[in-house]
């Protein structure tokens, strides 16, 4: 019986000689899925589980809190911390370097991969929304849906309530202002604003010495 079990299985996952990808398999490469897997639907349970039990915890169990966060995640720098409450699609398509910061509300819709860079801030409520849906009503309401993967670089700052869309690269150093709904790439090194979002300058070596003074006269007048 259980030869026979295996037999009818391995059959079900070949067509015309080629294997059958998952629904999973079919999300994770960018390509048309249904939710309603039931392999995708045990990830999301797992996730919503791990994301109560964090967006439960108070100021006196960081520690708690951070051993949570990286069981959701896929891959983590060690120095992380997200403030409650967080929400995401299944946690596990989701990548973040070292020194990253997100303050509270943040949605992370993780149907494709995102991946964060390392010394990373986000503001309230920033917004990564990663899947799709056709353009036809037909197809959309029948139920497919898809997903395109966001990768934000090093040293990127995002300002509270900005909307980062599906398939977006944002480069390194990139500051992009609250508010902002960013629809293509934004290169590295600029500041971004808008709705759509829109490159407003350069950052340059002008802003760097700035800074660099500002620094040095906090570091003087605190004793640091």
């Amino acid at each position: 019986m259980v030869k026979k079990d295996n037999k009818k299985k391995t059959r079900e996952q070949m067509k015309d000689g080629k294997k059958i990808r998952s629904q999973k398999e079919r999300m994770l490469a960018q390509e048309l899925y249904l939710a309603s897997d039931p392999e995708l639907r045990r990830d999301a349970l797992n996730g919503r589980r791990l994301l109560r039990l964090i967006n439960q915890t108070d100021e006196t169990q960081l520690d708690d809190r951070k051993q949570l966060v990286k069981e959701l995640l896929g891959a983590s720098g060690e120095n992380i911390y997200i403030e409650p409450p967080f929400f995401c699609d299944y946690g596990k398509n989701i990548a973040i370097g070292e020194n990253f910061y997100a303050n509270t509300d943040c949605i992370f819709l993780d149907v494709a991969r995102i991946s964060i860079g390392h010394n990373v801030m986000f503001g309230p409520r920033v917004c990564l929304y990663t899947p799709g849906h056709p353009i036809d009503a037909v197809v959309r309401t029948s139920g497919p849906e898809f997903g395109k993967e966001i990768s934000i670089g090093d040293n990127v700052w995002l300002g509270g309530n900005v909307i980062v869309n599906p398939g977006v690269t944002i480069g390194d150093n990139t500051i992009v202002g609250s508010g902002s709904v960013v629809t293509k790439d934004l290169p590295s090194h600029v500041i971004a604003a808008g709705n759509p979002c829109r490159v407003i300058r350069e950052i340059t070596d002008e802003d760097q010495r700035y800074w660099e003074e500002q620094q040095a006269i906090f570091q003087q007048d605190c004793q640091i």
